[in-house]
Protein backbone atom coordinates (compact mmCIF):
# COMPACT_ATOMS: atom_id res chain seq x y z
CA UNK A 1 0.00 0.00 0.00
CA UNK A 2 1.41 3.35 -1.05
CA UNK A 3 1.10 6.31 1.37
CA UNK A 4 0.51 8.68 -1.56
CA UNK A 5 -3.17 9.44 -0.86
CA UNK A 6 -2.66 10.52 2.80
CA UNK A 7 0.30 12.68 1.80
CA UNK A 8 -1.68 14.29 -1.01
CA UNK A 9 -4.65 14.90 1.31
CA UNK A 10 -2.39 16.44 3.93
CA UNK A 11 -0.67 18.66 1.34
CA UNK A 12 -4.01 19.76 -0.12
CA UNK A 13 -5.45 20.60 3.30
CA UNK A 14 -2.28 22.50 4.26
CA UNK A 15 -2.45 24.48 1.02
CA UNK A 16 -6.13 25.24 1.53
CA UNK A 17 -5.51 26.39 5.11
CA UNK A 18 -2.66 28.62 3.94
CA UNK A 19 -4.83 30.16 1.20
CA UNK A 20 -7.71 30.86 3.59
CA UNK A 21 -5.31 32.44 6.09
CA UNK A 22 -3.89 34.72 3.37
CA UNK A 23 -7.36 35.78 2.21
CA UNK A 24 -8.51 36.60 5.74
CA UNK A 25 -5.28 38.46 6.49
CA UNK A 26 -5.65 40.50 3.30
CA UNK A 27 -9.23 41.47 4.15
CA UNK A 28 -8.67 42.40 7.79
CA UNK A 29 -7.23 45.85 8.44
CA UNK A 30 -4.02 44.77 10.15
CA UNK A 31 -2.77 48.33 10.21
CA UNK A 32 -5.93 49.91 11.57
CA UNK A 33 -5.65 52.24 14.49
CA UNK A 34 -8.29 53.33 16.95
CA UNK A 35 -9.26 56.52 18.67
CA UNK A 36 -11.13 56.47 21.94
CA UNK A 37 -13.85 58.51 23.59
CA UNK A 38 -14.77 58.21 27.26
CA UNK A 39 -18.25 58.82 28.61
CA UNK A 40 -18.04 59.93 32.23
CA UNK A 41 -21.16 59.66 34.40
CA UNK A 42 -21.55 62.52 36.88
CA UNK A 43 -25.30 62.85 37.11
CA UNK A 44 -27.67 63.88 34.34
CA UNK A 45 -26.48 67.49 34.26
CA UNK A 46 -22.72 66.85 34.39
CA UNK A 47 -22.28 63.71 32.28
CA UNK A 48 -19.70 64.39 29.61
CA UNK A 49 -17.77 62.88 26.72
CA UNK A 50 -14.00 63.20 26.58
CA UNK A 51 -13.21 63.15 22.87
CA UNK A 52 -10.00 61.79 21.30
CA UNK A 53 -8.42 65.23 20.93
CA UNK A 54 -9.07 66.12 24.56
CA UNK A 55 -12.20 68.18 23.98
CA UNK A 56 -14.85 67.74 26.66
CA UNK A 57 -18.50 67.80 25.63
CA UNK A 58 -21.11 68.08 28.37
CA UNK A 59 -24.29 66.24 27.43
CA UNK A 60 -26.67 67.58 30.09
CA UNK A 61 -28.64 69.80 27.71
CA UNK A 62 -29.36 66.88 25.41
CA UNK A 63 -30.12 64.49 28.26
CA UNK A 64 -32.67 66.90 29.78
CA UNK A 65 -34.68 66.63 26.53
CA UNK A 66 -35.14 62.86 26.94
CA UNK A 67 -38.18 61.58 28.81
CA UNK A 68 -37.01 58.82 31.14
CA UNK A 69 -39.57 56.27 32.32
CA UNK A 70 -40.27 56.68 36.05
CA UNK A 71 -38.80 53.39 37.23
CA UNK A 72 -35.76 53.33 34.91
CA UNK A 73 -32.34 53.80 36.49
CA UNK A 74 -30.95 57.28 35.78
CA UNK A 75 -27.37 56.23 35.12
CA UNK A 76 -28.22 53.28 32.89
CA UNK A 77 -30.82 55.22 30.90
CA UNK A 78 -28.75 58.34 30.24
CA UNK A 79 -25.46 56.52 29.63
CA UNK A 80 -27.28 54.36 27.08
CA UNK A 81 -28.45 57.48 25.26
CA UNK A 82 -24.92 58.86 25.08
CA UNK A 83 -23.54 55.48 23.91
CA UNK A 84 -26.12 55.32 21.12
CA UNK A 85 -25.20 58.84 20.06
CA UNK A 86 -21.54 57.83 19.76
CA UNK A 87 -22.39 54.70 17.77
CA UNK A 88 -23.97 56.96 15.16
CA UNK A 89 -20.51 58.52 14.81
CA UNK A 90 -18.90 55.12 14.20
CA UNK A 91 -17.85 54.27 17.76
CA UNK A 92 -18.26 50.87 19.35
CA UNK A 93 -18.06 49.68 22.94
CA UNK A 94 -14.51 49.05 24.20
CA UNK A 95 -14.77 48.75 27.99
CA UNK A 96 -16.20 50.21 31.16
CA UNK A 97 -15.78 50.93 34.85
CA UNK A 98 -18.53 51.79 37.31
CA UNK A 99 -18.55 55.45 36.20
CA UNK A 100 -17.11 55.41 32.69
CA UNK A 101 -17.74 53.78 29.34
CA UNK A 102 -14.94 53.74 26.79
CA UNK A 103 -15.88 53.71 23.11
CA UNK A 104 -13.52 53.25 20.16
CA UNK A 105 -13.60 53.71 16.40
CA UNK A 106 -11.22 52.77 13.68
CA UNK A 107 -9.30 55.56 11.96
CA UNK A 108 -7.36 55.49 8.74
CA UNK A 109 -3.63 55.30 9.21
Amino acid sequence: MKPTKPILLFAASALLTFCIFRIVAAESPASSQYEYATIRWDGKDNTHIIRPGGQVEFTGAELRKASKPNRADDRAFYMNLVMNGLTKEGYEFAGMTSDEIVMKRSVAK
